[in-house]
């Protein structure tokens, strides 16, 4: 029993060492499409749909809230890395790889942040929300 116990513990440490390789790298991949959206060698279509995709990933509001049971995971579990591979699609394989040097490099020297980013997406949501709201009440009258 005792050894049954053990065996669960390594799996479930497995498991959990799996996932954070997986999420440094997701980490490092939106990074890097962040550092693609910046290079003045992407098309301006590329750019505009890694904004969007970044912005969504680093966004703390959702399309579907967390609170949903099951659904409310489901677009950080599929929007996030369907947006992200098809912006990696629609960037030059040479920009991409540059960008992805950068971005191990800047996550080996410590996590980057961006606080203008941060503001200008807090702003949009809140844009955003503010617009909804004065909608639904324009309804209600």
């Amino acid at each position: 029993m005792v050894q049954q116990i053990d065996q669960l513990k390594l799996r479930l440490q497995s498991s959990i060492a799996k996932w954070k390789r997986r999420a440094k790298e997701l980490k490092i991949q939106l990074y890097a499409l962040y550092l693609a959206y910046k290079d003045p060698r992407v098309p301006l279509f590329p750019r505009i749909f890694v904004a969007v995709v970044v912005g969504y990933a680093f966004s703390p509001i959702d399309l579907i809230p967390d609170f949903i049971p099951v659904l409310g995971y489901l677009d950080d579990l599929v929007i996030v890395p369907v947006g992200i591979a098809i912006a990696l699609k629609l960037i030059p394989a040479d920009v991409m790889t540059e960008c992805r040097e950068k971005s191990r490099l800047g996550f080996e020297q410590g996590k980057p942040v961006n606080k203008t980013a941060a503001i200008i997406i807090v702003g949009i949501w809140l844009i955003i929300a503010i617009g909804f709201i004065k909608f639904i009440t324009g309804l209600a009258d």
